[in-house]
């Protein structure tokens, strides 16, 4: 017992803790002994004396109480450490409510722990079953690792023929003194820790500044390693040895690198693939060609005039003119355009494979914190987002590094509720995904995948699972499609309780004498959670402060933070499938609804998505931040680790975001209405890409956290007046003219040059002092890793492997305060942290203000798509979409966000992209003008020009020629189909003819007059038809913005007969006149033919409202027509008849 327990006189042994058991007995004459040994999980256990060594048991002894000595792995129960999983457990169980003038409350929930579920043990317990007690992740007897106490280990050798329970093979070390003895050295031989920082030992583990010990999997004392990690000598061997003088701990970047490593070439993880030169050669010069031929057909337009109609010719060159300044405006930051491709090996390479500073091999990549908002229940299926959280949950990326936050801004107990629904079936979802890695890892999508499902599938008990999973699926669509029936009924129950328990009681006091007369009970019908409470958020019926726009902040943590060690299953009765082997845990997934009160403007989705940022960095403060339309799913399970690809790469800490392009699902065959929008996603944005980088769309967008509060990157320069740096490059500075910025730490941007002065910090994010303390963690583990000398402004390999802090009460407390509606006032959110107010387009205000700090971004193109959602293959819906884009571009130009006030940061092309992004609505304004052109010339039998002469006919097909083959080196360097490119050139003058023209008057009178214009989401709903997919494209719902294409289609249908009919009939028939005009009126016509197929649905179906305006305009047309020209007698003659307008 010399190892285990040290002998005390009982006069001055410790007494044990509260709980642990009596003290011992008073001595009596006969000499008695009370031997105890406290076990890791705080408990005594009694010794008999038979049990004891010899050498013990022949001594005369008084009474003594034994003790363990004071152990590293023998602690005294810390009080954190003890309620540790009890406060863990409160916080995942328990909503949090609270908001301005009131006061923050934990209301506990009656619902199960999902972390601890189907038996599945967490990490530093002992792993047989019904055991608790503690043990040390180092002492592992067995080199299968599984984890037992000292207890159930000699229970093994005694009475399991020291056989391992985890493996059934026998220990080859039965004494457990020396396997942990073993454990020990190995703990005595690891580095010590560093310093705490400043902000004490929470500072130090969110930092992660502690290496790990020299231990590896098998629990063996890695010698090399030790070598490699000391300066101590172990004799002759293959050890690498580091520089002198260079301290083990916090050695800055590119210092203290073996030599041998710095000989050793760096891998990347990213690498540009540029367009081959066969395409991109040709396609410049073709610009070029183009440009210059614009050039000289608009000067011959300006000298040539049509004296016979001025007017007509007048308004031709306006439009001219404009669409050659706009088609430059949208050229040239096409110059550019590259691929890139990453390399998940080396990904995995880096960060997750046993190296001399992570032992282990413990992932060393930065947490990433996902958003995803939803605002209506009723618009935005619950089912469709409750899929979209299974595919995130379920996500290829280290789980304790995964956080996951569900924004309802609607704050609706059906997506509470349904979000609940979700975390449950997660369970059972996740864990089968990643046994038989199935991919999309979105349960909907992935049953209704319309190829084989057992392709490349291996295991025997696929069959089964699969079969099993898609009955739990099933069951899960009915749970949620019942909860609003299930709600509704619920609330009706406990309302008419309530009146039933008023009226009793009234009765009652009537009875005791009141003389008050009888009066009907006026309940406020309140909506009820399942445990009999009142719902927090906004009620079926409104009521005060359960309104949508009157409600307090809420936040519940559906599940819990996963443990740090992998919790493995195992075959049970409770678990429908067998997941031995896999890991069970799930990401963190937090229900947030951020507080409303009447009288704030809290600014949309903007305001949500900054409510969001707040609330993370003080629960998880993940460095990276990943947003997600509540209908775009994780369609690639790896695509986190292909966006992580080029923020851990060299050069990444100047990346703002990592931009996914967007793939849609359930678009009709044809494309009808250009919803995949391929032109923009494949061929601006890969344009963009060889820029500065592409503008943020919204969704599917990686940011870096600390470019979202505002600071400016690290090493940024001014860019200056140039004109494409990729075909002219400047010069490039000498090292001895380098830029000083290199070394300094990053700073507020726009205007000052404030360091990152944490004092200075309460004006700009507000007084949230965990809010503040987070920001230099979140800066630091953001940085790329300093594996090589070249790495600048980089983290020491395995600073990310400690495990990050447990939440707590005062942590969600703190998150609920951020989240209230008075947070940001007099603060910088919305004007230069977080996401920017003041424009329905808040995502391209965003990124425009990165990149005017300074900021790159980059385009991640992955093979299989990364993300999926949904888009309105309605032509109404498709046409609101549209016009609240372009309104929002209408608002950027007239604010100080148009990029003519870009800074010196931004590059010449990306500010023309920019501003070209502000600019385009207003070419409806033209384009309406050019519709009509054609059907004036036919009605008054004039063209723009004099006569088709030969030079205008040349410039025209050189023109026409020349943006054919750019079209054409379009569609081979993108990787985009002809008839993509075809149907974008259609819904563009569609849209231009309606949306556009309706968002430039809907701007004007909002920067005018001040007249502000409300928007509704766009409907997620299928269609009624369920046995159509895409029964949703024939329903026509009229709209004021069909009217202006409705109107070009009629005037130019009915002019096209005028012209005919007057040229066959008239005595000198001007064909080239009428072919001038018929060919533009047909261009017109064709590019309009999906808007008019959309009008028609349905056979049978088309509205009545369609026949009436075109009867009307059609009727209207001719009658003008005639009263301004009628005809002659002598045309009347010669017709065989006569007219004459009344």
């Amino acid at each position: 017992m010399a190892s285990k327990g040290i002998l005390k006189n009982s006069g001055s042994s410790r007494m044990p803790p509260q709980g642990a058991g009596k003290p011992p007995p008073a001595p009596s004459s006969a000499p008695t002994v009370v031997f105890g040994r406290r076990t890791d999980s705080g408990r005594f256990i009694s010794y008999s004396r038979d049990d004891l060594d010899s050498e013990i048991s022949s001594v005369d002894f008084q009474d003594y109480h034994v003790h363990i000595p004071m152990t590293p792995d023998n602690q005294p129960m810390d009080d954190d450490v003890a309620g540790g999983k009890a406060e863990e457990q409160y916080v995942s169980g328990s909503l949090f409510t609270g908001g301005f003038n009131s006061v923050t409350r934990a209301h506990a929930m009656d619902k199960p722990d999902a972390a601890g579920r189907r038996g599945a043990k967490g990490p530093g317990s002992c792993m047989v079953e019904g055991c608790d007690a503690k043990v040390r992740d180092d002492v592992l007897p067995c080199e299968c690792e599984f984890r037992i106490c000292g207890d159930c280990f000699a229970d093994a050798v005694k009475a399991g023929g020291g056989a391992c329970p985890g493996c059934k093979e026998p220990y080859k070390n039965t004494e457990w003194e020396e396997v942990a003895g073993a454990a020990e050295v190995t703990r005595a031989l690891s580095l010590p820790r560093g310093p705490a920082g400043a902000n004490g030992h929470k500072m130090e583990r969110r930092l992660s500044l502690v290496k790990q010990s020299a231990v590896g999997q098998s629990g063996e004392f890695d010698h090399n390693r030790w070598l490699f990690e000391t300066k101590g000598t172990y004799g002759y061997g293959n050890a690498i040895w580091p520089q002198d003088g260079v301290d083990d701990d916090g050695a800055p970047a590119g210092a203290g690198h073996p030599k041998e490593l710095l000989t050793k070439p760096w891998r990347p993880l990213t690498r540009k693939l540029k367009i081959p030169a066969a395409v991109i050669s040709p396609y410049r010069l073709l610009v070029l060609i183009r440009l210059v031929a614009l050039a000289f057909f608009l000067m011959w337009r300006i000298k040539h005039q049509n004296d016979d109609a001025i007017w007509l010719w007048g308004m031709s060159i306006v439009c001219e003119l404009w669409f050659a300044f706009s088609w430059v405006l949208d050229q040239l930051p096409k110059l550019c355009p590259i691929n890139r491709a990453t390399d998940l090996s080396v990904l995995k390479e880096k960060f997750e494979t046993p190296t001399p500073s992570n032992p282990t091999g413990k992932s060393d990549l930065p947490g990433i914190d996902i958003f995803v908002s939803t605002a209506d229940p009723e618009k935005e299926p619950v089912l469709v987002t409750a899929n979209t959280i299974l595919s995130i949950l379920a996500a290829d990326y280290p789980v304790e590094k995964l956080a996951c936050y569900v924004s309802d801004d609607g704050g609706a107990l059906l997506t509470f509720e349904a979000m609940a629904e979700a975390a449950s079936f997660a369970n059972l979802w996740v864990p089968f995904c990643r046994k038989h890695d199935i991919e999309p890892r979105n349960p909907d999508s992935y049953f209704n995948l319309k190829r084989d499902p057992f392709k490349n599938k291996v295991k025997p008990d696929f069959v089964k699972d699969r079969r099993r999973i898609k009955r739990e699926y099933d069951e899960f669509k009915v749970r949620v499609n019942g909860l609003p029936d299930a709600i509704r009924r619920r609330s009706d129950a406990y309302h008419a309780r309530e009146e039933i328990q008023a009226m009793n009681l009234q009765r009652e006091k009537m009875k005791a004498g009141g003389d008050e007369p009888f009066e009907p009970v006026k309940i406020p019908k309140a909506t009820w959670m399942a445990d009999g409470t009142h719902w927090p958020g906004t009620w079926l019926h409104p009521s005060q402060d359960h309104a949508r726009g009157d409600h307090a902040g809420i936040i519940q943590v559906m599940l819990k933070p996963p443990s740090e060690m992998p919790m493995y299953g195992n075959i049970n009765e409770k678990s429908p499938l067998d997941f031995s082997g896999v890991d069970t845990r799930l990401p963190m997934l937090v229900y947030v609804s951020r507080e409303k009160r009447p009288g704030y403007d809290h600014n949309k989705k903007a305001g949500a998505m900054n409510a969001l940022v707040r609330a993370s960095a003080i629960m998880s403060n993940g460095p990276f931040i990943l947003n997600l339309d509540c209908d775009h799913y994780v369609y690639n399970s790896k695509a986190l680790r292909e966006g992580m690809c080029f923020m851990m790469d060299r050069g990444g800490d100047r990346l703002c975001y990592v931009q996914f392009p967007q793939r849609f699902e359930g678009i009709d065959p044809s494309d009808r209405y250009a919803n995949h929008n391929t032109v923009f996603f494949d061929v601006n944005m890969r344009a963009l890409d060889g820029l500065q980088g592409p503008v943020y769309v919204g969704t599917g967008c990686l940011f870096r956290r600390i470019a979202l509060y505002g600071f400016d990157p690290p090493r940024s320069k001014d860019h200056s007046p140039g004109f494409c740096s990729c075909c002219l490059p400047r010069r490039r500075k000498s090292a001895a003219n380098a830029n000083p910025e290199e070394t300094m730490a990053l700073r507020m941007g726009d205007f000052d040059g404030d360091s990152m002065n944490l004092a200075t910090f309460p004006k700009k994010f507000g007084n949230s002092s965990f809010l503040i303390d987070s920001i230099p963690v979140a800066e630091f583990q953001g940085r790329p890793l300093a594996d090589h000398p070249s790495v600048k402004n980089g983290r020491p390999p395995g600073a990310l492997t400690i495990p990050r802090e447990m939440l707590d009460a005062s942590i969600v407390a703190e998150a609920i305060s951020v989240i209230s509606c008075w947070y940001e006032e007099k603060t910088e959110w919305g004007t230069r942290v977080g996401w920017i107010y003041g424009s329905v387009t808040e995502d391209v205000v965003t990124g425009y203000r990165m990149h005017n700090r300074g900021w790159k971004s980059v385009y991640c193109v992955t093979q299989r798509d990364a993300f999926r959602g949904t888009a309105p293959i309605n032509l109404t819906d498709r046409l609101h979409q549209v016009l609240r884009w372009a309104t929002g571009s209408v608002e950027i130009f007239f604010s100080r966000n148009n990029a003519l006030f870009a800074s010196s940061k931004m590059k010449v092309l990306q500010r023309i992209a920019y501003l070209n992004v502000g600019i385009y609505p207003f070419t409806s304004i033209f384009l309406i003008v050019y519709c009509f052109l054609p059907a004036l010339s036919l009605f008054s039998g004039q063209f723009i020009v004099q006569t088709l002469s030969v030079t205008f006919l040349t410039y025209l097909l050189i023109i026409t020629i020349t943006l054919c083959l750019l079209a054409m080196l379009e569609i081979k360097w993108s990787g985009i189909a002809l008839e993509e490119w075809w149907r974008n050139e259609q819904f563009w003058l569609i849209g231009g003819t309606s949306a556009h023209l309706a968002a430039v008057v809907q701007g004007l009178l909002k920067v005018i007059a001040g007249i502000e214009i409300s928007f509704t989401l766009t409907s997620k709903q299928l269609g009624d038809d369920v046995e159509d997919e895409f029964a949703e494209l024939y329903i026509v719902k009229w709209t004021s913005l069909m009217i202006p294409p409705l109107t070009i289609i009629m005037i130019n249908l009915v002019a096209i007969a005028v012209g005919f009919s007057r040229t066959i009939y008239s005595t000198i028939p001007q064909w080239s006149k009428l072919l001038g005009g018929v060919f533009f009126s047909f261009w017109v016509l064709a590019h309009l033919y999906p808007f008019a197929k959309g009008l028609m649905g349905r056979r049978g179906r088309t509205p009545t409202i369609v026949y009436v305006w075109s009867g009307l305009v059609a009727i209207t047309i001719s009658l003008l027509w005639i009263a301004i020209k009628p005809p002659s007698q002598a045309a009347n003659s010669q017709l065989g008849g006569s007219f004459s307008f009344p």
